[in-house]
């Protein structure tokens, strides 16, 4: 697929248990909106009104793994929500989720559906190949809606490029990185936790890459799976 992931040594001893899941989507068309994402939009939220209660997200296993998972790595969840956590809340409570643009609404709504965080990236201003390590301290990161450079410590977990950190693992995705009216080709990461399998990394992409193909009516689609314990095999 061209692209992979890599795992720091202090990483894949600590925390062998992740994976990450990729996906590549070449030659997308990327629209403030249309109506196959309202469409999509519509049913989703719908089952989530009809198939989730706000009082009772927090029993939900995968929800409970990524705050596990959360508290390992410092972040209170109850302040930095998970992002499918968070994106139900919204819907729960009637605000809907924010519109950004046709590929971005499409993993979003994926994240939704499957409660995994998602990040997606354009392409072609990475220098693969990927990295999840820990940063170094005092490395800075000024990620979507910023103002201001942040300052990290070296027990952020964050995936990085040759050249940048793309994202504090799994939340806080760069600026640098992020998807634009003129992106033509996609990398997004599924990200995993302790507690979360494989097959639901794989299948959670799976659904990313069929929204993201439908609303971009185009699109040529790879998946692939990385976890520290590849090293291993």
């Amino acid at each position: 697929m061209g692209l992979h992931v890599t795992w720091s040594q202090k990483v894949s001893t600590r925390l062998s248990d992740l994976a990450v899941c990729i996906g590549i989507v070449e030659d997308v068309h990327v629209e403030r909106s249309n109506e196959k994402i309202l469409e999509i939009r519509r049913k989703l939220e719908a089952v989530v009104v009809d198939e989730h209660r706000i009082e009772t997200l927090k029993d939900n296993p995968t929800i409970r793994a990524y705050r596990d998972f959360y508290w390992k790595l410092g972040v209170d969840p109850t302040k930095t929500r998970p992002a499918g956590e968070a994106l139900l809340r919204r819907v729960l409570r009637g605000r809907g989720i924010p519109s950004i643009c046709t590929v971005v609404d499409a993993y979003n709504l994926a994240s939704l559906s499957t409660m995994i965080p998602i990040s997606g990236f354009d392409k072609d201003v990475l220098s693969p190949p990927l990295q999840v390590r820990f940063a170094d301290a005092n490395e800075t990161f000024t990620g979507i809606g910023m103002k201001t450079t942040r300052s990290l410590n070296d027990e952020t977990l964050v995936l990085t490029d040759q050249e940048r950190i793309l994202c504090i693992y799994p939340y806080r995705d760069s600026d640098q990185a992020k998807i634009t009216p003129t992106t033509e080709n996609v990398v997004l990461i599924a990200y995993g936790a302790p507690g979360i399998s494989i097959p639901q990394l794989q299948e959670t992409m799976r659904t990313t890459v069929r929204y993201i193909e439908k609303v971009s009516e185009r699109g040529t689609s790879n998946i692939a799976v990385s976890s520290p314990l590849e090293k291993r095999r």
